[in-house]
C-alpha cells in the first residue's frame, strides 16, 4: 500500500511568521556637511553644473534618474539609491523600469538609447577595472552627440563622487530623503 504525502496547507495568514532580521539602523560615521562644509557646497555647485549641462542638451530627466540610480547600486551607496528612486517615481519612472535596472540588459523594458547610457554609466563606474573599452565609448557615441555625452560623463562623475562621500562617510541616513 502506497500513502499519497499530506499536501501542507495554511490555515490563517497569522500562522506566517515573519523571520527577517530587523533593520540595522546606518551608523552616521562623520557629518561630512558639517565637517567639510566648503566641500559639500563645491559638491552641490558640481551637481547643478551637471545639471545645467544635461538641460542644455535636453536629456531626459527620467533617463538622468535612472543613471543615477545604477551608478548608486553598482557603488552600494543605500543614500543615493533611496533618493534617486523617489526622484525618479516624482517625475514619472514606472516602478517596473526602477526594480529592473539590476537586471535592464534581460529586460525589454529600456530603449537602445538608455541601453546605452546604462552599459556606459557601469563602465564608468568600474572605470578601475574596465578602463572604458573603446568599444563601450563607441556605442554610447553612437546614441549621443558629442555635447550630449559630455553632459553624460558630467552626470557620471558627479554622482560616483556623492557615492564615495554616502559610502565612506555614512553621511546621510537612507529614507531620510523627500524630494
Amino acid at each position: 500500500m502506497t500513502t499519497t504525502p499530506a499536501t501542507p496547507t495554511i490555515h490563517d495568514i497569522s500562522d506566517i511568521k515573519d523571520t527577517s532580521p530587523a533593520p540595522t539602523p546606518v551608523q552616521i560615521r562623520l557629518d561630512f556637511d558639517e565637517h567639510a562644509a566648503g566641500f559639500s557646497r563645491a559638491m552641490a555647485h558640481l551637481d547643478r553644473a551637471a545639471i545645467k549641462e544635461l538641460d542644455k542638451v535636453e536629456f531626459d530627466p527620467r533617463l538622468r534618474e535612472l543613471v543615477r540610480i545604477r551608478a548608486s547600486q553598482l557603488n552600494g551607496c543605500a543614500y543615493c539609491v533611496d533618493m534617486h528612486t523617489k526622484d525618479a517615481r516624482a517625475i514619472g519612472e514606472t516602478e517596473q523600469r526602477i526594480y529592473a535596472l539590476p537586471v535592464w540588459r534581460e529586460t525589454p523594458f529600456f530603449t537602445a538609447r538608455e541601453r546605452a547610457a546604462l552599459a556606459f554609466t557601469e563602465e564608468v563606474t568600474s572605470l578601475a577595472t574596465t578602463h572604458v573599452p573603446d568599444q563601450a565609448y563607441s556605442a554610447v557615441a553612437a546614441e549621443f552627440s558629442q555635447p550630449e555625452l559630455a553632459a553624460l560623463v558630467s552626470l557620471i562623475v558627479t554622482i560616483n563622487a556623492w557615492n564615495a562621500i554616502g559610502v565612506a562617510t555614512r553621511a546621510w541616513e537612507p529614507g531620510s530623503y523627500q524630494p
